[in-house]
């Protein structure tokens, strides 16, 4: 109990840039057992979020060692321990109220202590040991996490105060894990007689000290940016219905425009303006709300990329590549690659005229494929074909190779295929990747991003639809 009372305080997985359409996340996220949000990592049948409903103030570290069990299984009756636990302790002058009190508190330790076993066992309730491990675990959790906050969530609107605590709660609670993932860097130190010491100090890990902080900030930037929607001048009306708000009568000659915009979103709720449309400092504000919140997503985007780059390529995905890039791109883009002197992806993106995002997602799969395909070419001289040795080897290639050229235009394709698509699902390596990754800072850091990323895009793609309508409604007007 001590172990687990003392840890630090310190909580849903798209690529889309690896980001999600606003149709794909708000969608998807519905049913985040089988796809993560803005990108199609499969993901466990387990709860909406796999972790504390009651968490606040306490943390844990997110391996399960001896001395945790036991503790699961202790009941905390003693008023320090439910304190820590950020249990709210309510009048208690009353006998009723300390019969009421005490049951909701053991009603919510409870469930904490069923979704702690739960995280526990990797989402094997066997007890086997057959469980998806740490780092996969911790990731579904935030991705659930995220789903069960934010996937309800279609509009321009102050998030429910409960929910915006349970986010809270339960991210402190899962990222208190990074507290404990430290390295070792020396330091000097003076002593009193003036002899100098180099000691040993831990500190986070360089790319958790680095990142962590920055996916906190984006976080309470996008919580606020929701919060700055609190009486707004447009409203909402559900797609086939009048809107309930009597109070704004221009709902009605709108919706006529509005059903031409995008009939694939037909979840989506309806933004409806006033007949004479918003004013200046509702437009100004609007606009505002999208430039930071299109910020954020780069920022959130930018993390997520370098924390896959980072990822070791797991060998079962070398192993399944092709022996021929040519075979996966297929011989007209190939030709296109090899022939031209100065290589253009972004023209030879606008021949090949994607008309959707399926055929996008499947494009960026064969030239990852391929790409990679060259790059171990260009370093079969190694016996060794595993990544660790590819990724060794490519400052050793010779630059005028065949294959290392055709492997950088790939991967310049791939760049522009994403920018040109931010839309665009996780491919399969980004996918396997973290389906086979074992360390708990990147999985947590990848997720993380990966949930803000796809928040930050929705809440553009929303601030889009109503700028989008009051266009419409003032051209109507003129």
């Amino acid at each position: 109990m001590d172990n687990l009372s003392n840890s630090d305080e310190n909580y849903d997985l798209g690529y889309h840039p690896s980001p999600s359409s606003v149709d794909q996340n708000d969608h998807s996220l519905a049913e985040t057992s089988t796809s993560g949000d803005s990108f199609m990592y499969r993901r466990t049948d387990s709860e909406t979020s796999a972790f504390s409903e009651s968490v606040d103030d306490s943390s844990y570290s997110g391996e399960a060692s001896p001395w945790f069990c036991p503790n699961v299984k202790t009941r905390f009756h003693n008023q320090v321990a439910l304190t820590r636990l950020g249990m709210k302790q309510h009048n208690k002058n009353a006998t009723d109220d300390k019969l009421e009190d005490h049951e909701a508190v053991d009603a919510e330790l409870e469930m904490m202590k069923e979704r702690f076993a739960k995280l526990l066992l990797g989402e094997d309730m066997s007890g086997s040991g057959k469980g998806v491990c740490t780092a996969v675990t911790i990731s579904n959790s935030i991705t659930n996490l995220y789903a069960t906050v934010f996937g309800q969530n279609l509009r321009l609107e102050p998030l429910n105060p409960e929910k915006k605590a349970m986010w809270k709660r339960e991210m402190n609670c899962l990222l208190s894990v990074c507290d404990y993932i430290v390295e070792l860097i020396p330091i000097s130190q003076n002593l009193q007689d003036g002899t100098e010491m180099e000691l040993m100090t831990s500190r986070p890990r360089s790319d958790l000290y680095i990142n962590l902080p920055a996916l906190q900030k984006l976080d309470a930037m996008l919580i606020e940016v929701l919060d700055s929607f609190q009486d707004t001048e447009f409203w909402y009306a559900e797609k086939g219905s009048m809107s309930s708000n009597s109070n704004h009568s221009g709902s009605g000659s709108f919706r006529r425009v509005i059903v031409q915009r995008n009939e694939e979103k037909w979840w989506l709720p309806i933004p409806c303006v006033p007949p004479g449309g918003l004013s200046e400092k509702s437009r100004k504000h609007l606009k505002h709300k999208r430039d930071s919140s299109n910020q954020i997503h780069k920022a959130a985007m930018a993390i997520n990329s370098s924390i896959l780059a980072e990822m070791e390529i797991p060998d079962s995905y070398m192993s399944t590549l092709p022996k021929s890039g040519k075979s996966c791109l297929g011989d007209s883009i190939y030709r296109y690659m090899c022939t031209m002197d100065k290589f253009s992806p972004e023209h030879l993106l606008d021949c090949l005229n994607l008309a959707t995002e399926h055929e996008a997602l499947e494009l960026a799969d064969r030239v990852e494929a391929s790409m990679y395909t060259w790059r171990r070419k260009a370093c079969m001289s190694n016996s060794k074909s595993s990544w660790v040795m590819v990724k060794d080897l490519m400052s050793e290639t010779d630059k005028s190779d065949k294959n290392h050229i055709l492997a950088e235009r790939a991967e310049c394709l791939l760049f522009c295929l994403k920018q040109r698509y931010p839309e665009l699902s996780q491919t399969s390596l980004d996918t396997c990747k973290i389906e086979y990754n074992r360390d708990v800072g990147q999985a947590v850091l990848e997720s993380y991003s990966r949930v803000l990323e796809s928040l930050a895009f929705n809440i553009v793609a929303w601030i889009e639809d109503v700028i989008c309508v009051e266009r419409s409604v003032r051209n109507q007007g003129k």
